[in-house]
Parts: C-alpha cells; sequence; structure tokens
C-alpha cells in the first residue's frame, strides 16, 4: 500500500497508516439476469482511534460497505486493506482469521445467548480465541465495569435493560482487542436517552483502545459527535 495515495484527514494528528482502507472497491448483483451496480471504485481510509459514520439511505450500499469492509464478501473489483495487508485473494479460513482477532462486529440486535450471563458472553469469544477461563474472566469484568456494569455481571440478558444488552454486546465485540469496530445502528432499538449513553460509552471505548471504527447511523446528533461523517452517492464514498 502507498502511503502517498493516501492521505489522512486534515486535523486528526500525525500522518499514519490506516488500519482500514477500501480502495476502488467494486460489487455488483445480478437482478432479474442484469447487473446491478452498488459500489464503483468507492474508497474509504480509517485510522487508529478514529470513529466514522456512515449515513446512507437503503438501498444505496450501506450495507454492503459495512460487509466489505468486515470481510464478509469479498469485492469484484478494487482491495480491502486491513492493518496494510491486501485480503481480497486470501483463503476463507484466512479471512475468517482475519475476522476473528482484528475485527469486532456490533448490530442493531445485540444477539447475545440468552442462557448466559453478561460475564459469560464476554468471556466465551475470549476463549474460542485461546484464552484461559481466568484470563478471560478478568478481561470480561474489566472491559465490562468500564462500560458501567460492574455490578450486572451475572444477570442474563432478559434480566437486562436494552441499553445494558447494547453494552455487553459492544464489550462482547472488543473483547478479544481488535483493530477495527464495525457497527450497524447500533442504537437503533433504543430510545435517545439510552441512545446516548451507549454512544458515549461507544466513543470513550474507541478513544481508549485506538480502535477505528465504522458505525452505520440514521442519527443525525450522533453522527455528528464522530471524527467524520460519509455517505454513498452514486456507488462513491463521499465525506460530508
Amino acid at each position: 500500500m502507498s502511503e502517498a495515495a493516501i492521505e489522512k484527514p486534515a486535523g486528526t494528528g500525525e500522518r499514519e497508516a490506516p488500519v482500514l482502507w477500501l480502495h476502488a472497491v467494486e460489487r455488483r448483483y445480478s437482478e432479474a439476469g442484469a447487473p446491478l451496480e452498488i459500489l464503483k471504485g468507492a474508497e474509504l481510509a480509517v485510522w487508529p482511534g478514529e470513529s466514522v459514520a456512515l449515513i446512507a439511505p437503503s438501498g444505496t450500499g450501506k450495507s454492503t460497505l459495512l460487509h466489505l469492509a468486515g470481510l464478509l464478501e469479498a469485492p469484484d473489483g478494487g482491495e480491502v486493506y486491513i492493518g496494510g495487508r491486501a485480503t481480497s485473494k486470501l483463503s476463507d479460513s484466512e479471512r475468517t482469521r482475519i475476522r476473528r482477532i482484528d475485527i469486532g462486529f456490533v448490530y442493531q440486535f445485540h444477539h447475545l445467548l440468552p442462557e448466559f450471563s453478561a460475564l459469560e458472553n464476554v468471556v466465551l469469544p475470549q476463549m474460542i480465541r485461546g484464552l484461559s477461563k481466568k484470563v478471560a474472566r478478568n478481561n470480561a469484568s474489566e472491559l465490562l465495569g468500564y462500560l458501567g456494569l460492574g455490578e450486572r455481571l451475572s444477570h442474563r440478558p432478559s434480566e437486562l435493560s436494552g441499553g445494558e444488552q447494547q453494552r455487553v454486546a459492544i464489550a462482547r465485540a472488543v473483547a478479544n482487542a481488535p483493530r477495527i469496530l464495525m457497527a450497524d445502528e447500533p442504537t437503533g432499538n433504543l430510545d435517545p436517552k439510552t441512545a446516548d449513553h451507549v454512544f458515549s460509552a461507544l466513543g470513550q471505548l474507541v478513544r481508549a483502545s485506538r480502535l477505528a471504527a465504522v458505525i452505520a447511523t440514521h442519527n443525525m446528533e450522533l453522527a455528528g459527535r464522530m471524527d467524520r461523517r460519509v455517505t454513498i452517492r452514486d456507488g462513491l464514498v463521499v465525506e460530508l
């Protein structure tokens, strides 16, 4: 990846390599036998500790962009770089490994395991990665405490409020210390006051952990508190 090919936005400090770079990305689908162009050479770069709001109407390619950035899909053209490494030609197992280690996902619905406590939901992904139960529990307790859930560790999802459930989901997403966080409408199901609280916790975590975060949202007030705002227009990523 050429450093000359991409510049860090003004006002964001010393230039460094982006953690995530979608370069000239193309994505098309087949609809009724005809190609449907979704992304047409899209560019997006995100640096450590930077939060980017993705604001786009349904049908413009927002979900496609998130799927490509999260390595859930491969582009038809261009390249997705994670930490400077090209990923489009990697094997499925290599892409899965990068997703497991370098990328955390938060969705509009929390998708917590209902039979497990808040603590256990955050412990499990760490143990799957290979950490001991003791280390995973210590990490999970610290992370949930940081997010204001220190008194709720033993509660199951059904015993938590919507905001608490989503904060557990955020803790789970970052439990394995990923470099990138992808969030798709993480506060979409919450009332404004709860959404504000969850978003503040998420923002603190992004800055403290130096995550590169791409957060899709329709909430313009919350988007305005992020470092940058982008949309998708005519298959391209455009700064707002």
